[in-house]
């Protein structure tokens, strides 16, 4: 997640398989979301965040910590493989893409706090919670240090320099602790499934939603050298 760190290919080659496996990744993005969908709107009656059903409200977690935090922070890191404008544009979206997202992962995280409330269930009691909390709390000091290094006026180039790397390995980390925690989130759904088709297509989404991280790590890592 680098706001301030681009990525430049290191060759032409690296940097046209770099753009395939982007492309890749927005395939995966498209059909994640829609599996996500399918589950919660087929499988679990909607969505729905005002609704005296606590399944209702439950549902807007995972609809938003998917579509709303791992999708955009996936799109907001590829900006600068995918965007074909000048690296301040692709920065800029970068930076305010990661904002939504992690304004949507609040969001999500209070929704799961209002189901366990209605639900009369306790809180943060499975690694899927722990993991969750730790990656929004990391997410959001991620994009502090990123604003704080890359857009305000006064910092050393050298600064941003030393800086970028450093932003774009912990972006990355980040991200994947993001899917892990989707992944056993998605486990726990999977093992009490009313239907065994519903398993499956958590279990599919699931898989799409390790894809996708895995094609998005893949995109950065071909671009090979960084500039700020």
């Amino acid at each position: 997640m680098a706001i301030g760190g681009g990525i430049i290919g290191g060759g032409g080659g690296h940097h046209v398989v770099a753009a395939r496996v982007a492309a890749l990744a927005h395939v995966l993005f498209l059909t994640t979301a829609i599996l996500m969908l399918v589950w919660l709107l087929h499988y679990r009656g909607g969505i729905n965040i005002q609704s005296d059903d606590p399944d209702q409200i439950f549902n807007v977690h995972p609809f938003v910590m998917c579509w709303g935090f791992i999708l955009l922070v996936g799109e907001a890191i590829l900006a600068y493989t995918t965007i074909p404008m000048d690296h301040r544009t692709q920065k800029m979206v970068h930076m305010l893409v990661h904002l939504v997202a992690l304004i949507l992962g609040i969001f999500g995280v209070y929704a799961a706090f209002k189901f366990h409330d209605v639900a009369v269930a306790p809180d943060l009691v499975t690694l899927h919670s722990w993991l969750g909390i730790l990656a929004i709390a990391l997410f959001g000091l991620q994009w502090l240090f990123g604003f704080v290094a890359f857009w305000l006026p006064g910092t050393h180039e050298r600064t941003r320099a030393a800086a970028a790397p450093v932003h774009v390995a912990g972006g990355l980390a980040i991200f994947m602790l993001a899917v892990c925690a989707a992944q056993t989130g998605l486990v726990q759904k999977s093992a009490a499934a009313a239907t065994s088709g519903e398993g499956k297509l958590i279990n599919v989404t699931g898989i799409f939603i390790l894809l996708y991280g895995v094609a998005v790590a893949t995109a950065v890592a071909l671009r090979k050298a960084f500039f700020f």
